[in-house]
C-alpha cells in the first residue's frame, strides 16, 4: 500500500513517530523521528518500511536530517551530527554500532563485521541485521560488501548502494559486479 492510498486521519500522540518525505538525487527518502532522535531513513513511500501509524509532520530535526543527508549526497558531508535511536534487538544494535565505525569512502565485508562483533562465523547473521537497519545512509549499511568485494543485497536495491558508494569513493570506486 502506498501512502497516497491511506486514510491519514490518525490521531497523533507524543509516542507516535513523525515522518516527512524529501526528494533527493537518489530518489525520495522518508525520515522519521521519535522522542527527539532519528529512528528511520527509508527509500520511497512503500509502506513495508514504515510503521502502521505515524504522524506526517515535518519537524526541525527532520529538516536538519534532510539537510545533512542532502549535503552527504552532494559529496559535501562525511559524518552526521544527528541523534540516532534505531529500534531493534540488542544484537542488531551491536551490528549497527559496528557499521557506524566503517570510515567514509571505505567498505567492510560481512565477515569483517562478524569478527568485529565477536562472531567470526556469523556473516549471515550480520547480513540479516544489516538488512533490518532502519536508518539507511546514517547507519552506513551500504558500506558492507561480499567477501569477494562484490556488491551484495541492499534493501533499496543494488543501484542505490552503488550510487552511495560512488558518492563516497568517486572515480576510485573499485567494486566487483
Amino acid at each position: 500500500m502506498h501512502i497516497e492510498e491511506m486514510d491519514m486521519e490518525v490521531e497523533w500522540n507524543e509516542e507516535m513517530e513523525r515522518i516527512w518525505f524529501y526528494q533527493t538525487k537518489v530518489g525520495e527518502i522518508g525520515i522519521g523521528e521519535k522522542f527527539g532522535a532519528i529512528v528511520r531513513v527509508t527509500f520511497g513511500r512503500d509502506m513495508g518500511g514504515l510503521p502502521e501509524e505515524f504522524d506526517m509532520t515535518e519537524t526541525p530535526l527532520l529538516k536538519l536530517a534532510a539537510v545533512e543527508i542532502q549535503e552527504y549526497l552532494e559529496g559535501k558531508r562525511k559524518t552526521f551530527d544527528l541523534p540516532l535511536a534505531p529500534e531493534g534487538t540488542p544484537f542488531q544494535k551491536q551490528v549497527w554500532q559496528a557499521l557506524k565505525k566503517i570510515p567514509y569512502g571505505q567498505t567492510a565485508t560481512y565477515g569483517q563485521i562478524a569478527a568485529a562483533v565477536g562472531i567470526p562465523k556469523g556473516a549471515r547473521a550480520i547480513g540479516r541485521a544489516n538488512h533490518e537497519n532502519p536508518i539507511a545512509i546514517l547507519i552506513p549499511c551500504h558500506r558492507v560488501v561480499g567477501a569477494d568485494g562484490r556488491l551484495t543485497g541492499y534493501a533499496a536495491g543494488i543501484e542505490i548502494k552503488k550510487a552511495l558508494l560512488t558518492i563516497e569513493q568517486g572515480e576510485q570506486l573499485k567494486i566487483r559486479e
